[in-house]
């Protein structure tokens, strides 16, 4: 293929036709509103069928009904817009709809500035539903993981037939890097498991908890249903406690039973360390030169970056904070993840966050001076 110089909202829509994707809907909105124009550009030509919808809520409906039906639908918006998609996330969660929903993330609260950045909707995106049950979200730093981490998005909604969040942002949705997406080393696709044709369909099949029902396409050779109640395993509505409490555990199990396979991460780390950076997204950018410049001055510092946000890497977490004296979180918010850090720091571990939203990038200099680095 060679090299390109594209955006990262290209790179998205690209990978999601790399991922079988073969219907979109969403509506314009800065800073997304590429995707839904490279997806018109695209996904007809490819056999698919992309929409511009009347508006947010439209969007997210038309995509599960799509998926439903068998297809691979993905929608893209920003953080008003996931505002409108909530009650239909909800939908998504109880229905077991394999969905990618893309937030590339601007500056809020509300309308905030819409051409400016930060990275302000991470627990939003885990608890901005009823319910509270768990998501799975994904979170890349530049062009190349925007490809690579979109097509790992498909591939955990198919697995897991649930909602998968790719939480990209303006720096990484609108900046233009030069990649190869050829070269790049990519999952191998994966497609939902669907029923045996000839035995009977039973739409959220488990035995235990943590099972992946099997699916069947509306309008295939099932009769399938679909609620937006709370249901048995057949999906007939019920108000039987045990069995409520039954598909709520497996809701949850599905998703945290799974932590292992959802883990994503990159490490850098450096023995002896006493200091660890916790970074996702496009500051981890910053981190990395802020590491290189501490190691430069001769400062022992380890680096994780967590590419998986949801479900929480717990594991993978721990283990980095075993041994460390603090831990430094740098985040393009006011301390979001910085909460499950200290969650699950050792104790006496220090967890300091570096934190900024005045719309514009942390530096390395920032994070080595406010992360106490120098």
């Amino acid at each position: 293929m060679g090299y390109e110089f594209i955006e990262g909202n290209e790179a998205i829509a690209r990978a999601a036709l790399r991922s079988g994707c073969d219907f979109f809907a969403g509506y314009p909105i800065t800073p997304a509103s590429s995707i839904l124009q490279h997806m018109l550009e695209l996904l007809p030509a490819a056999g698919g069928t992309a929409i511009q919808a009347e508006d947010e809520i439209a969007s997210i409906g038309f995509c599960i009904g799509a998926a439903m039906a068998g297809r691979k639908a993905m929608t893209a918006t920003s953080g008003p817009g996931v505002s409108l998609y909530s009650e239909n996330i909800g939908l998504a969660i109880i229905g077991e709809t394999p969905l990618v929903i893309v937030n590339v993330q601007r500056q809020g609260p509300a309308t905030g500035s819409a051409t400016k950045g930060a990275e302000g909707d991470i627990q939003f995106t885990r608890w901005g539903t009823s319910g509270g049950l768990p998501i799975i979200a994904l979170s890349p730093a530049t062009v190349e993981e925007a490809y690579v981490l979109t097509c790992a998005a498909f591939n955990f909604a198919e697995r897991f037939r649930a909602p998968v969040f790719l939480l990209s942002s303006k720096e990484v949705s609108l900046t233009r890097e030069r990649v190869d997406l050829g070269a790049l080393e990519l999952p191998a696709r994966v497609e939902r498991a669907r029923a045996a044709a000839d035995r009977e369909y039973v739409p959220h099949a488990f035995a235990e908890a943590r099972e992946v029902p099997a699916f069947a396409d509306f309008g295939g050779e099932h009769i399938a249903r679909y609620t937006t109640s709370t249901h048995d395993q057949r999906a007939f509505l019920t108000s039987d406690p045990t069995t409520i409490q039954r598909m709520i555990d497996h809701y949850e199990a599905k998703i945290s039973g799974a932590e292992q396979e959802l883990t994503l991460l990159k490490r850098d780390f450096q023995e002896g360390a006493e200091d660890l950076c916790v970074s996702y997204g496009v500051t981890s950018r910053s981190v990395a030169a802020a590491v290189r410049e501490a190691r430069g001055r001769g400062r022992k510092v380890s680096s994780l970056v967590l590419q998986t946000l949801w479900p929480v890497p717990e594991t993978a977490l721990r283990a980095a904070c075993a041994g460390v004296r603090r831990v430094i979180v740098p985040e393009l918010n006011m301390g979001q993840y910085r909460r499950e850090i200290e969650r699950l720091a050792p104790p006496g571990v220090q967890v300091t966050g570096v934190n900024k939203m005045d719309t514009t990038l942390i530096s390395p200099r920032e994070i080595l001076e406010k992360g106490g680095l120098l």
